[in-house]
């Protein structure tokens, strides 16, 4: 039998990127909030710069949860699945932005458009066969707002392209507008970057440096960023990474109406006969507990947010929490890397250190920002180079240009020595749509520790994205070759969509209750106080990262419920 625990007005389950964000507002509007996370806090000294500590993923034990419920993959219903070993997420106040690249990235007007505008430059036939894709139910205009109130209270860095359409070329130019410049100015550049760069514009593109979840000066009583390296999938021992453990979750706690339970393993959340949730089930030190809230907000990442909805069954919902319509899981599309471009340059780049945040951007080819009437997809990427190299990581990266030298001995050596600091491998985002025949749903035989199914991805990429690839990768070695490279590999293009850090869909966000899980404001169509927060509310994913989508998108559900407490708490 669960504990019974005290009423509180507000449960959110999971205090990372997202839960993490809305907190705030609601915390700061009165509302008392508590959190419920199944990871620990993680502390300074783990977060010490350690390659062979970190790549053996020496997290305290409380943040890796995650790892025991790792979806399992397959790229159709006729293939069998497989499961990795280690899952790219993590347990953890802050979640995922403790230890993520920080890239910070807005959408493109045109993302929030795809279908319709789609049809109305190239006609109906150029949206993919099979493609679910439809318009959000709202533009970058309603969003722009809470992209610049998290910018801020986050902190985050970089170089507006687009103030109030005036246009500045030391910033990305193809971006929407934004009502003013960002809070800090970018990281800074490096030799390499300034070099990629000036190649760039050679080729008559457009570089610009990114927006990043990072301190480039003092903030709010954070440190500057001093790029020391060991920033990718490592925590910030200065606090310069903007990760919500440190940024808004404190501001939310000094309001003294936030309040985070840690290790908290939520099993289910709870709805009565009147279709209303009441409140969630976890597990705490092997007891459970049962906390009542009259509004509950889930808040999980992506795989978390459908398996939790799936496996909450009730009368009300015999097929798991707002999915009567059969929508929970649909729509899934990621952002899996299997497009990467690598260089090898006659000479050193001296990238030992830095962040991969730390980069140059390239926006010509990304969305629609390029014609695409005499091609044969729609959407495009982003290209990014950026610094920051590791010791274990540069050694093992020459493997693939040994090309037939032995693989070790002192001739390895010698090779490993020379050109270590002469590779590089570029970012591609790209474009990704979602497709009725690629979604999430239970795995009928794999179980987590508790006993409960894992998430089963069913999802492989389409012609659509496979054409994006090849055209990024195209661009990609035209621009490293411009900038002096003398060899050039590219990554197989497509497969099976694995687990990803960038997953979308599963309870995609629109007007339309038979086609999506959470209305316009991130309320489930079906469960009038229940709101879902995360990518897998979106629709369409742009050629961006997600984090900064994900938290505006955060904020803007919280300030809602804030607005219209009565309404949604009943």
């Amino acid at each position: 039998m669960a504990t019974t625990l005290p009423r509180t007005n507000v449960v959110i389950i999971g205090c990372g990127a997202a839960g993490g964000v809305a907190a705030l507002p609601l915390a700061q509007a009165g509302i008392e909030v508590i959190g419920l996370e199944a990871g620990s806090w993680v502390t300074t000294p783990d977060m010490a710069p350690d390659e062979l500590r970190l790549s053996r993923g020496a997290w305290p034990p409380g943040v890796q949860k995650v790892n025991r419920e790792i979806p399992t993959v397959r790229p159709n219903p006729s293939s069998p699945v497989t499961r990795g070993i280690d899952h790219p997420m993590m347990n953890a106040v802050g979640g995922t932005s403790v230890h993520y690249w920080g890239q910070s990235w807005r959408l493109n007007p045109w993302d929030f458009k795809v279908a319709s505008e789609t049809k109305r430059r190239y006609g109906a036939s150029r949206i993919p066969m099979g493609s679910t894709v439809e318009d959000w139910p709202f533009g970058l205009d309603e969003l722009e707002s809470y992209y610049e109130k998290v910018e801020y209270e986050v902190g985050i860095s970089g170089k507006a392209g687009n103030i109030k359409g005036a246009i500045d070329p030391r910033g990305n130019s193809f971006e929407g507008p934004r009502q003013r410049e960002y809070p800090m100015p970018p990281l800074r550049s490096t030799g390499y970057t300034e070099k990629m760069a000036a190649a760039a514009r050679s080729l008559q593109w457009h570089p610009f440096p990114g927006p990043a979840a990072i301190t480039s000066r003092p903030y709010e009583g954070r440190s500057a960023c001093v790029y020391h390296g060991y920033c990718s999938g490592a925590g910030c021992h200065v606090n310069a990474k903007s990760s919500t453990a440190v940024s808004t979750i404190p501001k939310a706690q000094k309001t003294r109406r936030f309040k985070i339970v840690t290790e908290a393993h939520v099993t289910a959340i709870v709805a009565g006969n009147d279709g209303r949730v009441s409140g969630v089930n976890y597990l705490k030190d092997g007891t459970e507990y049962f906390q009542p809230a009259d509004v509950v907000l889930l808040s999980t990442y992506t795989y978390e947010n459908a398996r939790t909805l799936l496996v909450s069954k009730s009368a009300a919902y015999p097929n798991g929490l707002s999915n009567n319509h059969g929508q929970v899981g649909r729509h899934y599309f990621s952002h899996n890397q299997t497009s990467a471009v690598s260089a090898l340059f006659p000479f050193d780049l001296n990238n030992w250190y830095g962040t991969p945040s730390q980069g140059i951007a390239v926006d010509n080819w990304a969305d629609d920002n390029f014609d695409h009437a005499g091609l044969d997809f729609i959407g495009g990427g982003m290209l990014w180079v950026y610094s920051e190299r590791r010791p274990i990581a540069a050694v093992n990266a020459m493997q693939g240009w040994l090309q037939g030298r032995p693989n070790w001995g002192s001739a390895w050596k010698a090779f490993v020595k020379e050109n270590a600091d002469r590779t590089n491998t570029a970012y591609l985002q790209k474009t990704t749509l979602p497709y009725e025949d690629n979604y999430l749903d239970l795995d009928p035989e794999v179980k987590d520790p508790l006993g409960y199914p894992v998430i089963r991805i069913t999802a492989e990429y389409k012609e659509n994205e496979r054409r994006i690839a090849a055209f990024i990768q195209d661009k990609m070695e035209q621009w490293y070759r411009q900038a002096g490279a003398v060899g050039i590999q590219k990554a197989p293009i497509g497969g099976a969509m694995g687990v990803s850090t960038h997953a979308y869909g599963g309870t995609r966000m629109g007007d339309n209750a038979e086609t999506n899980v959470v209305n316009r404001w991130g309320f489930s169509h079906e469960v009038p106080n229940l709101a879902v927060l995360g990518a897998s509310v979106m629709g369409t994913s742009g050629s961006r990262n997600p984090t900064l989508t994900v938290q505006a998108l955060a904020w803007r559900t919280a300030d809602y419920l804030a607005r219209k407490w009565m309404t949604v708490a009943g």
